[in-house]
């Protein structure tokens, strides 16, 4: 937790602004993930 997004787990757990920025954060990156994987399949299914 404190590598990937800078924060304690205690701190995550306590604030929730923390808790929605990191969610947050996750999501886009979740989406930006399925954006390559699907370009990549693409690729290789011509």
């Amino acid at each position: 937790m404190q590598q990937s997004h800078g924060i304690g787990y205690q701190e995550y757990s306590r604030k929730l602004d923390y808790r929605l920025a990191v969610e947050q954060r996750r999501e886009q990156e979740y989406q930006k993930s399925q954006v390559m994987v699907s370009e990549v399949d693409r690729m290789i299914h011509r």
